[in-house]
């Protein structure tokens, strides 16, 4: 096609998009708190419970699956602080859930002498409010005064307040921060750094702050200074905090977010922000020794992409023109770097290989970075759990698809960890295996996925299958315990793959950015290849494969069941991105561009308009019947997407099921008897579709 006709074309694409979006007759949909769109979810639910509820394997569903979430035998998540170990524990009695501490030696005791620091559960009846716990930030060396992070019903919008970790008690008109998207760090005891709404447009149109400001102890917060400033167009502007092994502060950096994956580096201080030599596509990873750590996703410097880089900060401060970066490693093709973090002299980082985890400690060096190798199980997901800059001492976390949760202690100036805590078995995992396929996409480009089924099938090729995916922000898919999958399915005959699509981040930054923007129908096609491959292999059939995404996900899913049809017969299309015509326009879309494309941009409208699931369902079409489900407070990814989808496919008189949860945020998981809730209705309508197909 010739360049003359190209603007035409596209502006056409534009204007007919504009129009698409005029004419949504589901906008109203769209208001989230509006008085028409909750009658509607009300009703949506309520034919869903009626055909998902009333199934005889709802309730052991949901009972099995509140065993499993409120467990007391599970490994509580330790965190290093105050010279001992916190834990946030949720269960039958604690919902809501407890920040717990004890000392290290009594954390690696088969029973725990835990102390409660704060009981939410206390507070929301106390409060009359919803509480869910979003975490801390302690102030070093002591880590006794913290700014605790609390959301009203599960949303990213928090709000912040002062509270004494020693005293066990908020501090008495200490700092507080009303809610809102905002990030709150010390600079010293009587000093915070806040990033937050200033009033004045000071959000991005991402609905991040990009104005900083340093508030003093016993003032107003009206009357913060400020001390950097982004743009409006920006995603956001966050604050990175250096601190050396004795917690003294050294520098702090401004991670000045220009697009999701572009960002520039600021060093504060007491004249105007300082622009440091990173490159744009930069992750901070860590401080260590002096040296600021940091991951590159484009080739730099003479540096290749993915690379992990050392900058002194000394040279930094000094003249940043002229300091020069160290290697400290550079991953192969089939590697990607999962986590680094620091421990007082040594760096820990997370790698993978061909999907398969491995914990390496480095040590700095005059001219180079030594590597030792832990002796952490092999062909297994690994993870680093948490360190602390007080000594060198780490937890980390080893799991499989049919192995349980174990965690490690680890010493990484000696070079040994030994296994401290294991999960007990969920499920029988007996009669299972795991097997790591590779597949050629449509364009010839391999790629892995795991499957997970029975060793002897009831039927040979029509085995119950569910297939995960997810393929987009650099996010990896290893291997991973799921104890409500093996018990609500794998016992009861069922199989399920994970598929290491292009857009994820398990081959390190080249395999993400493989399928962003107008690459973005590669991640489509690698999951249809998955898909192809279980049938080719006769494991499976289309009429028993179904497919499961959240967030993210639920583009993904979304967009196969309407591209291919034929290869499945159920989606699980959760917490879902789905207008992608419109998608910058809903909280918080319009940091997620640099993933998918801007609509607005007639060149962008072009390609995201050839895949984007709600404006490409076609009438007269065969669709499987999806069960699309959302959440009322998700502040993250709009609930728009979902309502309008069921919307639609309602007045196509397309089969489909829809339920909205009125509490959790977009993780769905804060609370476990409504998680439990959740996943008893997936089960039962992936069953529905898969089992019962499946059954003579």
């Amino acid at each position: 096609m010739g360049r003359l006709f190209v603007a035409p074309l596209l502006t056409g694409l534009l204007t007919a998009s504009a129009a698409m979006a005029e004419e949504d007759p589901f906008l109203w949909l769209e208001e989230v708190q509006g008085q028409r769109a909750l009658e509607w979810v009300r009703a949506q639910n309520a034919k869903t419970e009626a055909v998902l509820e009333k199934d005889p394997r709802f309730a052991p569903f949901q009972a099995e699956a509140l065993r499993i979430f409120t467990a007391t035998d599970r490994i509580p998540g330790p965190s290093f602080r105050a010279g001992g170990v916190d834990t946030f524990w949720q269960d039958a009695a604690n919902p809501r859930g407890q920040w717990r501490h004890t000392t290290t030696e009594g954390y690696a005791s088969p029973t725990i002498p835990w102390q409660t620091v704060l009981d939410v559960d206390a507070l929301s009846k106390a409060e009359g409010a919803n509480w869910i716990w979003k975490g801390k930030e302690c102030l070093p060396p002591a880590d006794q005064r913290c700014i605790v992070r609390l959301s009203n019903g599960g949303k990213d919008a928090v709000e912040a307040r002062e509270f004494d970790a020693g005293a066990k008690q908020f501090v008495e008109n200490g700092f507080k921060l009303t809610e809102g998207k905002q990030s709150v760090d010390w600079l010293d005891a009587d000093t915070l750094l806040v990033g937050r709404d200033w009033g004045g447009d000071t959000l991005t149109e991402s609905g991040y702050p990009f104005v900083l400001k340093r508030w003093k102890r016993g003032t107003p917060v009206e009357q913060a200074t400020e001390v950097f400033r982004g743009e409006r167009t920006d995603v956001s502007a966050s604050p990175i905090i250096l601190r050396d092994e004795e917690g003294v502060l050294q520098a702090v950096f401004v991670n000045r977010g220009v697009t999701f994956y572009e960002s520039e580096l600021y060093l504060l201080g007491d004249a105007a922000p300082v622009r440091l030599p990173f490159p744009r596509k930069v992750s901070f990873q860590a401080f260590l020794q002096g040296q600021v750590v940091f991951t590159i996703e484009e080739d730099w410097g003479g540096f290749k992409q993915g690379a992990l880089l050392a900058y002194p900060l000394a040279a930094l401060k000094a003249d940043p023109a002229k300091a020069k970066p160290t290697l400290i490693l550079q991953p192969g093709p089939r590697q990607g770097i999962e986590r680094v973090a620091a421990t007082r002299n040594l760096l820990l980082v997370n790698v993978y290989e061909d999907v398969k985890g491995a914990l390496d400690v480095y040590t700095p060096g005059k001219k180079r970075w030594t590597r030792k190798r832990l002796a952490m199980p092999k062909n297994a997901s690994v993870e680093i759990v948490d360190t602390s800059s007080s000594h060198d001492q780490v937890f980390a976390g080893a799991e499989g698809f049919l192995e349980p949760g174990s965690l490690w202690f680890g010493d990484a100036a000696a070079g040994k960890v030994k296994r401290i805590k294991s999960l007990p078995a969920r499920f029988d995992a007996s009669k299972h295996r795991v097997e790591q396929f590779w597949v050629k996409s449509k364009d010839g480009t391999k790629v892995p996925y795991f499957l997970v089924r029975p060793v002897k099938p009831k039927v040979a090729g029509v085995t119950p299958m569910v297939v995960y995916g997810y393929g987009g922000f650099q996010v990896s898919k290893p291997p991973v315990y799921l104890p409500e999958m093996g018990k609500l399915w794998l016992e009861r005959g069922g199989a399920y793959v994970v598929a290491n699509i292009r857009g994820g981040g398990e081959f390190g930054p080249s395999w993400h950015q493989a399928a962003l923007r107008e690459k973005r129908q590669r991640a489509f096609d690698d999951f249809a290849a998955v898909l192809e491959d279980l049938v080719r292999r006769k494991v499976t059939s289309p009429k028993h494969i179904g497919i499961y995404g959240r967030s993210n996900g639920g583009v993904l899913t979304s967009v196969v069941m309407t591209q291919r049809p034929e290869l499945l017969n159920a989606a699980v299309i959760e917490s879902p991105l789905i207008d992608m015509m419109r998608y910058p326009k809903l909280p918080a879309g319009a940091s997620w561009v640099g993933e998918y494309g801007d609509p607005a941009v007639p060149e962008d409208a072009a390609f995201i308009s050839k895949y984007s699931a709600y404006q490409n369902l076609k009438p007269g079409v065969r669709y499987p019947k999806p069960y699309i489900t959302t959440n009322t407070k998700d502040d993250r990814v709009h609930p728009g997407h979902a309502r309008k989808f069921a919307a639609k496919l309602e007045s196509m008189g397309l089969p489909y099921l829809y339920y909205e949860n009125t509490d959790g945020g977009h993780s769905n998981d804060s609370d476990p008897m409504l998680n439990a809730r959740r996943w008893a209705l997936h089960h039962v309508y992936l069953s529905q579709q898969l089992m019962d197909a499946a059954a003579p």
